[in-house]
């Protein structure tokens, strides 16, 4: 898919910034949104000469949840006969681009620039950097409409502030500033908004400039998938086999002769062609 409708796919150097693109409607997610953000992760991973993504919202908000145009059935899915979907086969859309990200070889930053509402923060939660304006706000509404956390938040959430903050935030409903995400450990800094998108974009640079796209692609990976492991043996046995294997590599010589040398690394290897013989190391988790 090479043009979107609802969202902007932007690529300046090493960095590949996501839009949502929905300013009239504070880029309210649909189904629309949520196939053109899977195709762009999608095409990201493919590209090698992207290192990291950028997501963000056009105008002056994030994104404000889902489009709620439908109105009391918004929520109620049906197949396009009008026929109700069949649990078995009802996938949350929400859940499917946080899946996504979840499974990205390339680091995602989160750049709030307004309201993140709704599915609008939950599909954020598997990003693995997040800065906001100081003018953005966030709500895990879904009590108040009458709904539960989605796009697989229960896990994400938890994980990414605690249970108690994550808790107070869904049970309340209520939607909160910038200063209470940052204290709660949502994102990592707040910034004017003229700040924002040159802050999110010094840090990709500092990722880009300075690591092996492989190295990133694998702890990336590494570090997420532990957060469910059971005892630290299993982050030492994966440990053990990736260290060996990459200690032998063309980009583990750079590495060490480039800080030797003290000059900047020009690491070979590449996300499409070179990553561990054994990645992906896990059981591929099926909808069933």
């Amino acid at each position: 898919m090479g043009d979107y409708e609802q969202i902007l796919y932007d690529v300046e150097g090493p960095v590949l910034t996501v839009t949502l693109n929905r300013p009239d409607k504070l880029n309210a997610f649909t189904f629309t949104m949520m196939r053109e953000l899977l195709d762009a992760l999608d095409r990201a991973d493919t590209d090698d000469g992207v290192r990291v993504v950028i997501v963000t919202g056009a105008g002056r908000g994030f994104c404000a949840g889902a489009d709620l145009a439908a109105g009391d059935s918004t929520f109620d899915y049906r197949d396009t006969s009008g026929n109700e979907a069949r649990l078995e086969d009802a996938r949350d859309g929400g859940g499917l681009v946080a899946l996504r990200i979840f499974e990205s070889k390339k680091p995602v930053i989160a750049a709030f620039n307004g309201p993140a509402v709704g599915v609008g923060v939950t599909m954020t939660l598997p990003m693995d950097i997040r800065l906001a304006s100081e003018q953005a706000r966030f709500g895990f509404v879904f009590a108040r409409r009458g709904l539960v956390p989605e796009a697989a938040s229960s896990w994400f959430l938890p994980r990414v502030v605690g249970i108690s903050r994550a808790m107070e935030w869904v049970a309340t409903g209520r939607v909160f500033p910038a200063h209470e995400a940052l204290e709660g450990g949502l994102v990592r800094s707040l910034h004017a908004p003229v700040d924002l998108l040159p802050a999110a974009n010094a840090l990709a640079h500092e990722i880009a400039e300075n690591t092996a796209p492989v190295s990133v692609a694998t702890s990336r990976q590494m570090l997420w998938r532990m957060l469910g492991a059971d005892h630290p043996m299993e982050a030492h046995k994966l440990d053990s086999g990736i260290i060996w294997e990459r200690g032998r590599t063309a980009d583990a010589r750079e590495g060490v002769m480039s800080f030797l040398e003290k000059r900047p690394a020009k690491f070979p290897m590449k996300v499409s062609e070179d990553m561990p013989s054994f990645f992906p190391w896990w059981e591929e988790r099926r909808f069933s």
